[in-house]
């Protein structure tokens, strides 16, 4: 009967966890719905604005940034060249809580659009985002991010 009684108690902390959980990763979903809207309308202001004030972004080439000004200085010349007609968007995101403020996420990305910088399209890509997320005040945000281009690419010249 004891036993009973403890579960009839905890039943109600398990579906508030359950709760929580799924309101995160749907915030979590909605600031990777802003970061692709940034990116599609070549915003490096908006896109940075998703960052952490001290958060690091990694390209798919090494290359990055560290605070989120600087990381909106990165985009900018990228969102008038090279990415100036691009479209990214993503085709799956997997979240694994670390603990009920600090997340790593996974998302799939495909893109067109992309121009290498003599000008010429370049085929469709598809990679990967690797984000560490923390919540703070309520508001998730990313504070590391690593990009990986998973599509096939011609060897340098």
């Amino acid at each position: 009967m004891k036993v009973v009684a403890t579960c009839l108690l905890l039943l109600p902390l398990l579906s508030m966890a359950q709760t929580n959980t799924e309101t995160d990763e749907h915030a979590i979903r909605e600031v990777m719905d802003r970061f692709m809207d940034a990116w599609n309308r070549h915003d490096a202001k908006s896109f940075a604005a998703v960052f952490s004030e001290d958060a690091d972004f990694t390209n798919v080439r090494g290359s990055g940034a560290t605070g989120r000004a600087k990381i909106e200085v990165f985009h900018a010349p990228v969102f008038a060249t090279i990415f100036s007609k691009s479209h990214q968007e993503y085709t799956d995101i997997k979240t694994r809580f670390l603990r009920p403020d600090i997340a790593a996420v996974d998302v799939r990305w495909k893109m067109t659009g992309a121009m290498d910088p003599q000008g010429n399209p370049r085929p469709e890509r598809e990679g990967l985002l690797n984000f560490v997320m923390l919540k703070n005040d309520a508001r998730w945000q990313i504070v590391v991010m690593h990009n990986l281009e998973t599509s096939a690419r011609p060897p340098p010249k």
